[in-house]
């Protein structure tokens, strides 16, 4: 106990002393978030200013929350906002569900070859580019020739071919699906090695009283990931204003979708680079999306806490 006083009363300076290894293993890292997270903040200044490049620090025009009102008072900043968070709340609830459903059916599988299989066709995804996986989706979902449409036709579920990528009705679910099969088994990874570190013993146990494979993954396999679950939810939450770009930016190229495929990132670019004070106008949006994720971000870990759950800290 008197050990245990000792280091805490010496603090960070002695445990780093004491874990030299850790500490230079760890320095690489450290530098490189100092250099390109923690340095670039000095950016943020310019949301203050009316920027220009060809001027120094001490010359530019500090011009308060002049951007700030200028991007909240635009008549299609709540548009973009509607189509960010409605995007980003389907990839979030259909990319949760379906990474969790894959990795326990994964770890239901029996034949090891089968399941190595699946596993990498699964991943495959996540490597392709998005100039690629959206020029797919555009192939996919084609009037003519489109694989979706001439299922539909031979099977008699429609009588017509269907325009999905002019249908602004469709574009929010056709980018969610999309993005749950580039990522969901990629995003598996993480619970199937939770499901690892489950105990063997509460399967056996829970085979002997007669429980079937959905009741063990209902009663064992779930409730012994729930914290890895619950800290993922709190970490993709502050992600909240992150619905993407390119997808939206490449699908919604044809101008017919325009009006719910633009983004938040999208209208930035719209908006702010290649006018005056783009930079600033740009640098104000981020700021803006920086705030609200770290509000979400502290809020879910709040009510993570409140209800007994594992908390980020």
């Amino acid at each position: 106990m008197k050990s245990e006083g000792v280091i805490r009363k010496k603090g960070l300076l002695y445990r780093i002393s004491t874990q030299k290894e850790l500490t230079l293993l760890s320095l690489p890292f450290f530098i490189y978030f100092t250099i390109f997270n923690y340095a670039p903040l000095w950016g943020l200044t310019m949301a203050f200013q009316n920027y220009r490049p060809n001027r120094s620090f001490s010359e530019q025009e500090w011009v308060g929350f002049r951007h700030f009102e200028k991007l909240f008072t635009d008549p299609d900043f709540y548009r973009v906002m509607r189509n960010t968070l409605s995007m980003s709340i389907i990839n979030l609830v259909f990319g949760f569900v379906s990474a969790i459903a894959f990795a326990l059916f994964l770890n239901e599988l029996r034949g090891k070859a089968f399941k190595r299989i699946t596993q990498t066709v699964s991943y495959m995804p996540h490597f392709l580019s998005m100039i690629i996986v959206c020029g797919l989706v555009s192939n996919f979902l084609a009037m003519d020739g489109g694989i979706v449409n001439e299922l539909l036709l031979r099977t008699g579920l429609i009588k017509d071919k269907i325009h999905f990528m002019g249908e602004p009705g469709y574009f929010w679910w056709i980018v969610g699906f999309t993005n749950v099969w580039k990522s969901m088994g990629w995003n598996s990874i993480i619970y199937l090695a939770a499901v690892t570190s489950i105990d063997p013993a509460l399967y056996e146990a829970a085979a002997m009283d007669g429980c079937g494979r959905f009741g063990r993954m209902w009663n064992i396999t779930l409730p012994g990931i729930k914290s890895t679950i619950v800290i993922l939810l709190i970490m993709n939450a502050g992600w909240i204003l992150n619905a993407g770009f390119e997808m939206q930016y490449i699908l919604g190229s044809n101008g017919l979708v325009l009006d719910v495929s633009e983004t938040i990132d999208i209208f930035v670019l719209k908006r702010g680079f290649g006018r005056s004070n783009g930079y600033a106008f740009g640098t104000a949006a981020g700021m803006f999306k920086t705030v609200v994720s770290v509000v979400i971000l502290t809020l879910f870990n709040k009510i993570a806490g409140m209800v007994g759950e594992e908390k980020l800290i």
